[in-house]
């Protein structure tokens, strides 16, 4: 299964849903690779930590390398496990990002290599159970290249009015590139992440979006402090807090997505 997490908007939590849902499925003896799409590098330091990019560029190869060579014509490539890295995880590996993503894709977008991450994945999960692509907060080359690669989409939403109005923007997008790329790409469902139960703005956002048909998934992350502290020690929270509230929810929520 490939997953993508997207959402134009930033701050959401994007990064944390990958990991967190990415960690939960290799502590469940699933092998699990997060791709991280993102120029920021947050998911990558998350799971590698920040003294592996010490000097501005993560680990190599990684993501940006892999598309730096779809530029140039090589007789031989690299073999797409050789991206990736391990994570002092459990079953739990990382193509790394690094900051070149930004620099290079103007020329990606000029020599259409909007395909290029789809045959990686597909070589890739010969390797791996599940794949949880992390993306940056915009609808650009990376974030098409993702949908076009991907057999589901979740959509973090953060009970946020902002939010709920990019909401459609979003669906809009995502249904743009299954017609025009991917037929069998699926919104897999909307994560409602920093949800606050006895605040009422939350409830009447939720509320609403559900009354309009849009696709709330049932179990819901709360806000909380231990997230922060998650990625100051570059650990998941099923690694270092197995037994929080927060963790729970994560693995209910990735209960509730594998079975459906």
């Amino acid at each position: 299964m490939r997953r993508v997490v997207f959402n134009q908007k930033g701050g959401v939590g994007k990064s944390s849903i990958t990991v967190n849902l990415a960690a939960i499925s290799a502590s469940e003896g699933k092998r699990t690779l997060v791709v991280d799409l993102d120029p920021q590098c947050n998911a990558s330091q998350y799971l590698l930590g920040m003294p592996a990019y010490s000097n501005g560029h993560g680990p190599k190869p990684n993501i940006g390398t892999f598309f730096a060579q779809t530029l140039s014509f090589r007789l031989k490539e690299k073999d797409p496990r050789d991206y990736v890295h391990a994570t002092p995880f459990e079953n739990l590996f990382v193509l790394p990002s690094d900051g070149e993503l930004g620099e290079i894709e103007h020329m990606l977008e000029s020599k259409h290599k909007i395909y290029k991450l789809r045959g990686l994945l597909k070589a890739l999960a010969k390797d791996f159970d599940e794949i949880f692509v992390d993306t940056p907060p915009a609808y650009n080359f990376y974030t098409l290249s993702s949908l076009i690669a991907a057999d589901r989409v979740l959509i973090p939403f953060d009970c946020d009015a902002f939010s709920r109005k990019a909401l459609y923007t979003l669906l809009e997008n995502i249904q743009e590139a299954r017609e025009d790329h991917n037929d069998d790409l699926q919104v897999e469902g909307i994560v409602v992440n920093q949800y606050q139960p006895r605040a009422r703005l939350p409830q009447e956002l939720v509320a609403s979006l559900e009354e309009e048909g849009l696709p709330i998934l049932a179990n819901k992350l709360s806000s909380s402090v231990v997230m922060r502290e998650s990625h100051e020690k570059a650990t998941p929270l099923v690694n270092m807090q197995p037994r929080h509230k927060l963790t729970d929810e994560y693995r209910e929520l990735f209960r509730e997505i594998s079975a459906g």
